[in-house]
């Protein structure tokens, strides 16, 4: 016969192995939990990752139901972004995994001010894009007014909104700069810091100064580490060092090397035939190769076209009449030329002697012309 003691006693190592298994799962994974404020029933969300080479991929596809959608995924090792793309919306919601529990608030009206909350990194990344929206919206108020005042010509309105834009980029810089060495031993700061170097918006010594105030912790991270191995290549780019040695194949098929292109001053020229900018810059970089080329000047571009697109790189350097050297290795923003050399942004150029020393860096518009003629004439 059992007794109410027994009883009691089986009853309560079996709440003890529910509890245990219910509990294991949940310390196993974590939930994603939305808002969607005016979205209707139906509408999908899709959940993104992003891996390490900046490539993403859908994880998860949710649906929203009376205003709500719920996920629940395993935790991970690392602190990988992710974000949120609502069904027939334009724009992203990204936000950091760090294995807990995160809620999604999301406005229909308003995916700027759409945001994730749950753990750290997110409450660091929604506080720095809540004071750069404000930036923002002073340099809009600003540039509006700019533009007012020159339909009116208004020179002495002009002449002082132009020193007040600088007194705000002054101040924007200054605020990212104190973001990340009051945060640097966090992901995002370590992020945000990345980004200001690859920007130049802080120079390779300001960063090593910054890096070399993490902790031990923060230090050995993956992100860091890259962070040095990105400074220490700038370096080798750098104005005054020799030019990296590379080779690629031409639209041909046929291999060419930096040091059979040279010629008395030689351009390195990085673009794609997507990037408006590149486009728009190449003709003035067409007249200067064609009045500077017999006098020496030799050009080798390094696209960064996407692998399959060859026959939009090839009709670009015919439209845009670029008769020079041409590579590409066809990887976009993997290209390992533009790895070597640092590029984050294109067009992006540099400017080598006859021994392949670099002497200048993303000439321009009439400042490129200026530089080669005080060269060359």
């Amino acid at each position: 016969m059992q007794t109410q003691t027994q009883y009691t006693m089986r009853r309560l190592i079996f709440v003890f192995i529910t509890l245990f298994f219910i509990s294991c799962g949940s310390d196993d994974h974590y939930s994603l939990k939305g808002t969607a404020f005016g979205f209707a029933d139906g509408t999908k969300v899709f959940l993104y990752g992003i891996d390490q080479n900046n490539q993403s991929s859908v994880k998860d596809t949710l649906v929203v139901q009376n205003e709500r959608f719920e996920g629940s995924y395993p935790k991970v090792e690392d602190t990988p972004l992710n974000f949120l793309q609502m069904e027939g919306s334009n724009g992203n919601i990204v936000f950091f995994v760090e294995n807990e529990n995160l809620t999604a608030l999301v406005y229909k009206d308003s995916l700027a001010a759409s945001h994730v909350i749950g753990g750290k990194q997110n409450e660091l990344y929604n506080q720095y894009i809540k004071e750069s929206n404000k930036l923002t919206q002073e340099k809009m108020t600003l540039s509006a007014a700019f533009r007012k005042a020159q339909q009116e010509q208004d020179g002495i309105m002009v002449e002082a909104l132009r020193e007040e834009s600088k007194v705000l980029n002054a101040k924007e810089l200054a605020f990212k700069r104190s973001f990340v060495v009051e945060n640097r031993n966090s992901i995002f700061g370590l992020m945000l810091l990345s980004e200001l170097f690859s920007k130049e918006e802080l120079s390779g010594a300001e960063t090593t100064e910054i890096l070399n105030d993490l902790s031990p912790k923060m230090a050995s991270h993956a992100l860091a580490t890259d962070l040095k191995n990105k400074i220490a290549i700038s370096k080798k780019a750098d104005i005054g060092g020799m030019a990296p040695e590379f080779e690629a194949p031409n639209p041909q098929g046929k291999i060419i090397s930096l040091k059979e292109t040279l010629g008395t001053y030689t351009i390195i020229d990085f673009w794609a035939s997507w990037c408006r900018p590149c486009r728009i810059e190449n003709p003035n970089v067409v007249r200067v190769y064609e009045k500077y080329h017999d006098k020496g000047l030799n050009i080798i571009s390094v696209s960064l076209d996407k692998e399959g697109q060859q026959d939009r790189w090839m009709k670009a350097i015919t439209d845009d009449k670029m008769d020079w050297y041409h590579v590409s290795n066809l990887k976009f923003w993997q290209d390992p030329i533009a790895r070597l050399y640092n590029v984050r942004s294109i067009p992006s150029t540099f400017l080598l002697d006859s021994e392949g020393r670099i002497i200048d860096k993303n000439l321009r518009g009439p400042a490129l012309e200026q530089r080669i003629a005080e060269l060359l004439d």
